[in-house]
C-alpha cells in the first residue's frame, strides 16, 4: 500500500489491512527500526493524525521482495523436468523408465 503514494495515513493503512492499532504499531515499529518506515505526526482538520512513508531503503527492500517473489512465482509455474522427478503424469514415468 505505501510503495504506491508518497504517504499515507495510519488510520487508512489501518483500515485497509483490516488489523487493529496495535497490531499495525508493532509492525509499523520493526519496520521503523530497519529504516523501512518513517512515521510524521501533524493536525488535520483539528485532529493529530499519523502519516506513514516509506524511506527510500524501504522502496529498495519492497522492490527487490516483489523481484524475488516473481522469480519464484515463473519457477513454480514451469514445467517439471520429469528427469529430476515431480512430475507423476504417466508420460513423466514412461520417460524415466526409458532412461533406466
Amino acid at each position: 500500500m505505501l510503495a504506491s503514494v508518497n504517504e499515507a495515513e495510519f488510520a487508512l493503512v489501518r483500515d485497509s489491512l483490516g488489523v487493529s492499532d496495535s497490531v499495525l504499531s508493532k509492525h509499523l515499529r520493526q519496520l521503523e527500526e530497519v529504516g523501512y518506515v518513517k512515521r510524521r505526526k501533524g493536525a488535520s482538520g483539528g485532529h493529530l493524525r499519523t502519516w506513514l512513508a516509506l524511506t527510500r531503503e524501504g522502496r529498495a527492500a519492497f522492490r527487490e521482495h516483489v523481484a524475488v517473489l516473481e522469480q519464484l512465482t515463473k519457477a513454480s509455474l514451469m514445467p517439471l523436468d520429469p528427469r529430476v522427478g515431480g512430475d507423476s503424469s504417466p508420460q513423466a514415468e514412461t520417460i524415466r523408465r526409458r532412461e533406466q
